[in-house]
């Protein structure tokens, strides 16, 4: 698969978690300490919100909800496919410039990662597709998440067993303790 194919079917498996949140958890806390459920949330639809930014199409996300991201996520994708869309080139959020594609396959990441501190903090399944794992562990680890600890925006790497399973290492890697 493909970066935008990554994103679609990491933001298809946060679309179910999102749906999934009851609405008297937006104040929970979440893995992201600086985050609750409700501003985790408005972090995940900022993802599809910075790729339509990217392409043209500035959005602005607060008190985001499901459907929210549905509508996000349908923009989002339809941008991405649109003829010369891969030719765009933004800034990253680590304050380097990249093609769309590369922002699409890092927002691929950030998506799946969070899906699953969305998933710990509302007590859903936190089980990610072993699939985009594998994918997002080939393409990001280990130099991305050593990057985003240079930039202040990951947490320290957690140890595990180097029998870990690829979910195990990747959230590990990411700051999480899986």
């Amino acid at each position: 698969m493909g970066p935008v194919e990554l994103f679609e079917a990491a933001t298809s498996l946060t679309l179910a978690r999102l749906h999934g949140v009851a609405p008297d958890r937006s104040t929970d806390p979440t893995p992201c300490a600086q985050w609750d459920v409700q501003a985790l949330i408005d972090h995940i639809a900022g993802g599809p919100a910075y790729l339509l930014g990217a392409l043209g199409e500035p959005v602005e996300v607060s008190g985001a909800d499901a459907s929210t991201y549905a509508q996000l996520r349908e923009r989002c994708l339809a941008a991405l496919r649109r003829p010369g869309a891969d030719a765009a080139r933004c800034v990253s959020p680590l304050g380097f410039e990249w093609s769309v594609t590369e922002a699409a396959a890092g927002t691929f990441m950030d998506q799946l990662v969070h899906t699953w501190d969305l998933a710990v903090a509302t007590g859903q399944d936190t089980r990610l597709d072993p699939r985009l794992v594998e994918a997002c562990v080939a393409m990001f680890l280990p130099d991305m998440p050593e990057r985003g600890r240079a930039a202040g925006l990951i947490g320290p790497a957690v140890p595990v067993p180097a029998d870990a399973s690829a979910q195990v290492r990747l959230l590990a890697a990411m700051g999480r303790q899986p």
